[in-house]
């Protein structure tokens, strides 16, 4: 297992093991924030990550159990929220990898939108979300409402974004915010079967299809049309090669 910790000792960390690579945020007395500073330290983490050829998995996950992350600093809308948290988000999203977000706690504000990035979401029973953007009297950046719309459905993001309110786990789960819902004590084994699952699939495939998914869901015709990707893993050696396993074990 190998650790990079960044300088600041409340930081984001990244910890790679084997194939894996977790994300934690590192501040559970604060509720996990994400503060101004953690952004270019949670880009250059998925760089590293994004070079390792051996990874099939990325996990985001909070330190504690109390709170995955509460989101963006609040003191730090009015003069240092620009473009970047956006980007990142964007670049979460878009990661060529599989990304799984382990929700260790509740989460509110930017936090519940760095979720919807994620291929994956798994809750713990007793957890809560919350978008507290109207209150603070903040209209939400397009993207993070394009993503919500995407994934819960425009009458569920209304709902959200429009009143506020909090939800309950069970009701994040209905509403399809999150993929699956079980008690804190089957996090971690849950993750690893998602893990192992990965292992068993050929990354390529997973990477294309995911792009091509992606895609679908975006509307982008071209990708979404494309038939090169498909037709590529007819003629791989990789098809061959685990089809001919598949009927060795009939």
């Amino acid at each position: 297992m190998t650790k990079h910790i960044t300088k600041e000792g409340r930081a984001p960390e990244l910890t790679t093991t084997q194939d894996v690579a977790t994300i934690r945020f590192q501040r559970p007395g604060e509720h996990n924030r994400i503060d101004p500073g953690d952004i270019p330290v949670l880009r250059g983490f998925l760089s590293r990550i994004e070079s390792q050829e051996e990874m099939r998995l990325v996990v985001f996950t909070g330190a504690g159990e109390e709170t995955f992350s509460s989101g963006y600093t609040i003191e730090a809308i009015l003069d240092r929220l620009d473009r970047s948290f956006e980007d990142l988000l964007d670049a979460i999203e878009a990661f060529p990898l599989p990304t799984l977000c382990a929700l260790n706690g509740s989460i509110y504000g930017g936090a519940t939108d760095l979720a919807l990035c994620c291929d994956f979401r798994i809750g713990v029973l007793g957890s809560r979300m919350f978008m507290p953007a109207a209150r603070f009297g903040l209209h939400y950046y397009p993207g993070g409402l394009r993503r919500y719309v995407s994934v819960v459905g425009v009458a569920q993001a209304k709902r959200i974004f429009l009143t506020a309110q909090a939800l309950d786990a069970e009701e994040m789960l209905r509403i399809g915010f999150l993929t699956e819902l079980l008690d804190r004590s089957h996090l971690q084994s849950r993750v690893d079967a998602y893990a192992s699952a990965l292992r068993d699939c050929e990354p390529r495939v997973v990477r294309s299809m995911k792009r091509q998914l992606r895609a679908i869901a975006a509307r982008d015709e071209d990708v979404a049309a494309s038939r090169e990707d498909y037709e590529s893993s007819l003629a791989s050696t990789a098809l061959k090669e685990r089809l001919a396993a598949v009927t060795a074990k009939q």
